[in-house]
């Protein structure tokens, strides 16, 4: 069995070091716009110089497929020549795909996808249907990390592809995806919209179906590069290491307000306790109220999952449930330990929460922490209260070590709504609510109670945090 050629060598290389011929290739191609020539483009802009070697070229099919380097660790590349038949895909174009794919496998790989089509090609019938299910096939069987960058427009198949992949980036302009048409759809059901407005990357930034953004090809290889710094090829395979950094100086508490009903953002606190600060945030514009992304700690890759107290309070609902799910599963599947900051009032209530079906996301997030193998650790870092703070990776989801910052406050819920429940005849007797609510906090919330039960780990300061979780994870190697 094979692991990553380069497991201690995969730091991202600076943009400067493409070579100068994959950069001549797609400024040509930008003018001339020949197809052909922009599909071998993006394979060479994303490789390293010189490492690009295509197969199956005598084939065609307006597929371009090969493999290369990408900071001297294997990989394999496929794109499709957007105007060959419409951009259509044919029967031997899918066996191209599906060969890179199978080839990527065996050779514990990641394989980037530079899909352009507008689906099956009609011309060959049931065949080109065939040739997308061989393709969905094997990427639902394979272990392979696949990564999907979305460059021109993608429709049907062509759509449905890169959302069975790991991870989709959607680079430039013209990048769109969805499964029907605008003229289709306005057909069908009499609505007006635009390519754009219907798949664009805004929409698809919003549903949490493209995780990644970048302006035009050359940022999508640059952006493509950095991703497969922080993961291993494949499923069960080394993580790229690389040389440990420090965070910023200063204190990571020092953006946190003790005031519970004031924001932040938890971005800031993260950046204190990663190597070089460095966060490549995911899904940013999907389920705002959860910040997920990959990152370093003493130069090993690890995922980040954390409330933003900065959109909706924090709180929990049905969409952030479902990005956390999701990043957690990534997670497990790639052997990325996990790091989770909570600070979180709790779910977030009202009729459209349940109408969304918050109580099946939420589980699958309960689910998702539950059955996690890869290392773990949960930081309070100033409230968690009720069923939010079980699915943020309690003690009993099985996680590793749970810490807290000393002012963390956790508990069935936050003292306002106790009291309601727990005092009602003092209240209705007229006893102040303001002095029920502070005896409730004192006795009830205080992190130190949660902890002498052993509930929580251990209270930490701040400043140790960093090193705290990176001692774990350093134990895990």
């Amino acid at each position: 069995m094979q692991s990553d050629g380069a497991a201690t060598n995969g730091a991202p290389m600076a943009p400067t070091a493409r070579a100068d011929t994959a950069q001549a290739a797609v400024t040509d191609a930008a003018v001339i716009r020949e197809p052909v020539k922009l599909a071998r483009a993006r394979a060479e802009l994303l490789c390293d110089p010189g490492t690009f070697h295509p197969h199956r070229t005598a084939v065609g099919d307006g597929v371009i497929a090969g493999s290369g380097k990408v900071g001297g660790r294997a990989v394999y590349v496929w794109a499709q020549d957007g105007t060959f038949k419409g951009g259509s895909l044919g029967a031997r174009g899918g066996e191209t795909i599906v060969r890179t794919i199978e080839m990527a496998e065996r050779a514990w790989a990641p394989v980037v996808g530079f899909p352009h089509s507008g689906g099956a090609r009609l011309q060959e019938g049931v065949a080109a249907l065939a040739a997308y299910a061989s393709i969905f096939r094997a990427q639902s069987r394979s272990d392979a990390l696949q990564i999907s960058v979305i460059g021109g427009p993608c429709a049907g198949g062509a759509a449905y592809s890169p959302a069975l992949g790991d991870l989709v980036m959607m680079a430039g302009a013209d990048s769109r995806m969805f499964l029907t048409g605008p003229k289709i759809i306005e057909r069908v059901t009499r609505e007006v919209v635009t390519a754009l407005e219907l798949g664009g990357s805004k929409v698809h930034g919003k549903t949490g179906v493209s995780h990644l953004d970048a302006d035009d090809d050359v940022a999508a290889g640059d952006l493509v590069r950095d991703v497969l710094a922080h993961l291993p090829g494949k499923a069960h395979g080394a993580l790229p290491l690389a040389p440990p950094r420090e965070p910023p100086a200063g204190n990571p508490a020092r953006h946190v307000p003790l005031n519970q009903r004031k924001v932040y953002d938890v971005r800031d606190v993260i950046r204190h306790l990663v190597d070089g600060g460095e966060l490549l945030e995911l899904s940013p514009r999907w389920a705002r109220n959860m910040v997920v992304g990959l990152a370093r700690m003493d130069g090993r890759p690890i995922g980040v999952v954390a409330n933003q107290p900065k959109h909706l309070g924090g709180t929990l609902d049905a969409h952030a449930s479902d990005k956390g799910s999701w990043f957690v599963d990534f997670c497990n599947r790639f052997g990325l330990p996990i790091v989770v900051l909570a600070d979180t009032p709790g779910f977030r209530p009202g009729v459209r929460q349940e109408q969304e079906a918050v109580l099946r996301r939420g589980a699958n997030l309960l689910r998702a922490f539950a059955v996690s193998t890869v290392p773990r650790v949960t930081v309070t870092l100033r409230q968690a209260y009720g069923g939010a703070h079980i699915v943020m990776n309690c003690r009993d989801l099985g996680h590793d070590l749970t810490f807290a910052w000393p002012q963390a406050r956790i508990g069935v819920m936050g003292a306002t709504q106790a009291i309601e429940i727990t005092a009602r005849r003092e209240l209705a007797a007229g006893a102040d609510p303001a002095t029920l609510a502070a005896a409730y906090e004192d006795e009830h919330l205080p992190v130190g109670v949660a902890a002498s039960a052993g509930f929580v780990d251990e209270i930490v300061e701040p400043t140790q945090t960093r090193e705290r979780i990176a001692a774990h994870f350093g134990a895990h190697r």
